[in-house]
């Protein structure tokens, strides 16, 4: 029999913002997989190790941290093919994945390349709703509209889609920070935009965008509002 493959979110980055059911799953793991950069630690592993079973087989997936999408393409390959072996020796296997497995997640391919498997999706704590309960800022309210972006869109859409929408989360800010700033001093939309970093962990930043860090770092967001402040 088969095994099942899990991928369980861990949510922001601190350990006690793991769910039960998450923290339950990986402490029963015969196999854990997790991302990792080429030759440098794991984000994911660091966040559940408190509860990885010493006895339980490790596969660790190096993802190049490139623009170029074939080389890792070719990191979820060889992660699936890997995962598919345990899971024909009846092995379940825990893949841990930051934030929501299917919100931007790594997970999402890796399980596209093992349909037909059995495979359970346990749902984490993103990075948006972490740097919202962070800076206390609701973000929509009533009718209005949110929208979430990736940085990497060309600065002509994300112009077009942050002046469209009522308020917008922009994910994977890092190298893309620059891009950024033209477009919110256009949109006169800096003063409106919140700058978060690493939140829940070490690291974290949390400012007005004009006070932000001059590099970004890869796990970094804006959260830009255009209502009135919901506190008052």
């Amino acid at each position: 029999m088969s095994g099942t493959l899990y991928g369980i979110g861990l949510g922001p980055g601190a350990a006690d913002l793991l769910t039960l059911r998450a923290a339950r799953l990986i402490e029963a793991a015969e196999v854990v997989a997790y991302p990792a950069p080429e030759g440098g630690e794991s984000l994911a592993r660091s966040i559940a190790a408190g509860l990885i079973p010493a006895a339980a087989r490790e596969i660790r997936i190096e993802v190049p941290m490139r623009p170029a999408r074939e080389p890792a393409q070719t990191a979820y390959d060889r992660g699936a093919a890997e995962i598919a072996a345990a899971l024909d020796e009846g092995l379940d296997v825990a893949l841990l994945c930051e934030g929501d497995p299917l919100f931007y997640g790594s997970f999402m391919y890796i399980a596209a390349r093992l349909a037909g498997r059995e495979i359970e999706v346990v749902p984490g704590i993103t990075s948006l709703s972490a740097a919202t309960a962070a800076a206390r800022l609701p973000l929509v309210a009533r009718d209005e509209r949110l929208e979430v972006l990736s940085a990497g869109l060309d600065e002509a859409a994300l112009e077009a889609r942050i002046a469209a929408a009522d308020a917008v989360a922009v994910l994977k800010l890092g190298r893309h920070k620059d891009k950024l700033a033209r477009v919110l001093g256009r949109l006169g939309l800096t003063g409106r935009t919140t700058y978060a970093q690493h939140v829940s962990m070490p690291g974290q930043v949390l400012c007005p965008f004009d006070e932000a860090p001059a590099v970004a770092p890869y796990f970094s967001l804006l959260l830009i509002t255009k209502g009135e402040d919901p506190w008052l």
